[in-house]
């Protein structure tokens, strides 16, 4: 797996996950990539720096042990955040079709070209979505929980 940061032409910044170096270009060129907060799908690669962790022997001493806790958001600026995560997912779900059960057997239709490639949301197993990523299928897991249309009210 490899991780991208992404910007689209209205320069949201995101991360995606991809299978291989290769799968991002494989899925810009199909039309599967759209930035999750605008829904755009002119998106590229963002400039990206490498997260280095310095030598064990450089750390700076006056940095807590517990600096990850200190540097979190507040719960106030974590709500807002999973709002919008909320709203930009609500967003790319209204431009993809609920396959169910039947995903991992449609994203594999679209991979081979038997079906014309679209955005799609389901369910898949944790075996399928391994498979589907070592065969290079690009896929990632909705960052919250969705329900099924027949389990709407």
């Amino acid at each position: 797996m490899i991780v991208f940061d992404l910007k689209c032409d209205q320069s949201h910044v995101f991360e995606a996950w991809f299978a291989n170096s290769g799968a991002f270009d494989e899925q810009k060129q199909k039309g599967l990539l759209s930035c999750p907060i605008c829904g755009s799908a002119d998106v590229d690669k963002a400039i990206m720096a490498p997260n280095v962790a310095p030598k064990g022997n450089q750390r700076s001493s006056a940095q807590p042990e517990n600096a990850a806790i200190a540097q979190s958001p507040a719960p106030a600026d974590m709500k807002a955040l999973m709002a919008t995560l909320a709203k930009a997912q609500a967003a790319l779900l209204e431009k993809s079709e609920w396959v169910g059960k039947d995903f991992a057997s449609k994203a594999r239709a679209m991979d081979a070209g038997e079906i014309d490639a679209t955005l799609i949301h389901g369910q898949a197993s944790p075996e399928e979505a391994k498979s589907l990523i070592e065969d290079g299928i690009g896929i990632m897991p909705l960052p919250l929980p969705v329900i099924p249309p027949e389990k709407q009210n």
